[in-house]
């Protein structure tokens, strides 16, 4: 285990230097800077030349790459173009509200999708398979922005509710912090749902024509004992990935969700980052959505081995 733990340590290291190296690039391609931005198409040359100056625009990429990674690995993300304060605090206090949406919805999707996708693979081609096969249809096919906005009117004009428009953190107001979520998880968290849902289903069906699942069934064993034994513990390892993929995906992808209903989480961040050209904020917010995946990653493969210790951490 600690072999393992060494290398893979290693193998992320040398990821996330990789990763900050591509982070970089792809900030720098984006067109416009924020010069251009500040003074526009018709700027002075000598305005231009020292506002470049000072933002160390006029340094090569790789003196201007050395400047940041150095700073970056003592904890110092730099201070926010437009805004003036510390990146890191930015990004820390963004991260921890996409943090929290995050887990939610994996909650949600987790307690709402397993559950129907065990009935649906239980009950193949019944007709509690055909009403969960639709609600997955419908679930994967929706977009999340209109999922997003079609709870809002429901709310609205349904229950004559609408959620707060300040965001309010768990420590602050509980009760104010999960009215602003509970739209945005739900959007979210039903499509993960129906995604659960359908490649538990698909596991469940392929462990029930095993011959080791029919030859117990064929000798007597209760049907209980067969489903918990065998099939649950079959398809353990195969959901665990599907979490922290599905995990990875929610942490990348909340840019949609926090820009609908105005919450102040990493999503919405990056997108006013890119729109202002805010080459700091972009690359912490990047280097630290890319940590995260490697870290949900990391924790799968430890995962593996508590669920099933057959699997060796080779």
């Amino acid at each position: 285990m600690t072999r393992y733990l060494a290398r893979r340590f290693a193998a992320s290291v040398v990821t996330a230097v990789l990763a900050s190296i591509v982070v970089f690039l792809i900030v720098r391609a984006v067109p416009g800077d924020v010069v251009a931005q500040m003074l526009g198409q018709t700027s002075d040359p000598a305005a231009s030349r020292s506002l470049r100056a000072f933002f160390g625009l006029d340094q090569p990429v790789w003196v201007q790459y050395g400047s940041w990674i150095g700073a970056a690995l003592q904890g110092d993300f730099g201070t926010s173009w437009a805004s003036g304060r510390p990146v890191a605090m930015m990004v820390t206090d963004a991260f921890m509200v996409t943090l929290e949406i995050a887990l939610l919805t994996l909650a949600l999707a987790s307690v709402v999708g397993v559950p129907l996708g065990l009935l649906s693979g239980v009950y193949e081609d019944c007709w509690p398979d055909t009403l969960i096969q639709t609600f997955n249809l419908l679930g994967l096919a929706a977009p999340v922005f209109w999922t997003g906005l079609m709870l809002l009117v429901l709310a609205s004009s349904m229950l004559g509710w609408s959620p707060p428009l300040v965001y309010a953190a768990p420590g602050e107001s509980l009760a104010d912090n999960l009215s602003i979520l509970v739209l945005p998880i739900l959007a979210l968290g039903l499509l993960q749902a129906a995604a659960y849902s359908q490649f538990v289903r698909q596991n469940v069906v392929s462990a029930l024509h095993q011959d080791y699942v029919r030859t117990a069934i064929a000798k007597g064993v209760p049907a209980r004992l067969v489903f918990f034994k065998h099939i649950l513990r079959n398809i353990a390892i195969p959901l665990v990935t599907f979490m922290g993929l599905m995990l990875t995906q929610i942490l990348g992808g909340v840019v949609i969700v926090e820009s609908l209903f105005a919450i102040p989480g990493l999503g919405r961040l990056l997108l006013t980052a890119i729109q202002t050209r805010d080459y700091p904020v972009l690359q912490g917010a990047l280097l630290v959505v890319v940590v995260a995946a490697m870290l949900v990653n990391l924790g799968v493969d430890l995962l593996y081995r508590v669920i099933d210790p057959r699997v060796r951490l080779a």
